[in-house]
Order: structure tokens, then sequence, then C-alpha cells
């Protein structure tokens, strides 16, 4: 069975349990409303994807009745 033949500064063991940090999501610019979006995902302020229309925008009209 392996055992540790020294003991292991804190330090040491600090860093080694220090790898749980995330990173921040990677933002594009829209290339139709020009909004930060996440990259491959459909923009959530105009519902476009590879310069289609994906998701269709709700119309005022919409709105005022629901």
């Amino acid at each position: 069975m392996a055992v540790p033949k020294r003991r292991m500064s804190h330090a040491r063991q600090q860093s080694r349990r220090a790898n749980w940090k995330l990173t921040a999501p990677n933002l594009v610019e829209c290339p139709q409303c020009h909004q930060p979006k996440m990259s491959h995902r459909v923009c959530p302020n105009c519902g476009y994807y590879d310069g289609r229309a994906v998701t269709a925008e709700e119309t005022t009209d919409k709105k005022k009745k629901a």
C-alpha cells in the first residue's frame, strides 16, 4: 500500500486542493444585434443563430394581451 514518506506542508496541501475554481463563460458579439452572447448558442436578445431567425420575436400586441 502506498504511504507518504514525509508529512506534506500546509501550503502544498492547499495548492493541491485549489483547482476547483471556474472560469467565466466565453462571450462573443452577436453579428445581428451586436450584444454579447455565449458562443454556439441562440442570441437571447434577437433570437438569431448562424444568420437565421431561430426563435420568433414577440410583438408588442402579444405582450399586451398576455
